[in-house]
């Protein structure tokens, strides 16, 4: 099964919960990627290695999974070790992201990179700007994912979505995918359009909390 083949172009959901949300279990998560796919999803992106597990059970489709952990003197904590990567493998995802920004980390990503690839898994590499995803690639990633723009201290204030870094990607031939603040249908087709290989989305379809929000902001603002 050629995973990259069946995710090209396609929608993949990030189904994940604040510690503070009332979704924040795994049966939860489940049910979540249970539901994005009966709207078309071909893949989910799943936190947490038993949720991994779990959603592994439920659905017959690609996940990218990933360990969100804290670590002392370092602000990287999406799948920052290689216990995280190897736990990961077991639990049955797919794809294995991973920070691949430059800022101190506990492992190189270089060292991530061949752990992935050490256990048969495919590597994402999150970043922020093109000298990451050319290191990122440089260093043997599968490729990169625009995930991290806007959330690391030299990219704050960048567009959301973040077009022209995935035009800068692929100019420079960096095989990409596109992650991070895409809220409409209409960002997601222009992402493939610049060439993503698919569309990640997150926030805009399973976080109702942010959702109703949007709403809730809208309609004040419009009574002001």
């Amino acid at each position: 099964m050629d995973i990259m083949e069946i995710l090209r172009g396609r929608l993949i959901v990030s189904c994940q919960a604040a510690e503070t949300s009332p979704l924040h279990a795994t049966e939860h998560i489940v049910a979540l990627a249970r539901a994005v796919v009966l709207g078309g999803a071909q893949g989910v992106r799943i936190e947490g290695v038993r949720n991994v597990q779990t959603v592994r059970s439920a659905i017959n489709l690609p996940i990218i999974g990933i360990t969100k952990i804290a670590q002392s003197g370092s602000d990287v904590y999406i799948t920052p070790s290689l216990e995280d990567v190897r736990s990961l493998a077991a639990a049955g995802a797919d794809i294995i992201a991973f920070d691949a920004t430059d800022r101190p980390r506990p492992v190189p990503v270089a060292d991530i990179v061949l752990e992935i690839a050490r256990l048969g898994k495919i590597s994402m590499a999150d970043i922020s700007t093109l000298d990451e995803a050319r290191q990122a690639i440089a260093a043997g990633a599968d490729f990169v994912g625009t995930t991290l723009s806007g959330y690391t201290p030299y990219t704050v204030g960048a567009p959301a979505p973040d077009f022209a870094l995935m035009r800068s990607l692929a100019e420079a031939g960096i095989p990409f995918v596109a992650e991070g603040r895409i809220w409409e249908p209409s960002q997601a087709r222009r992402a493939l359009e610049l060439g993503a290989a698919f569309v990640v989305v997150g926030s805009a379809i399973t976080r109702p909390d942010e959702i109703a929000k949007r709403f809730a902001d809208a309609i004040a603002d419009g009574q002001r």
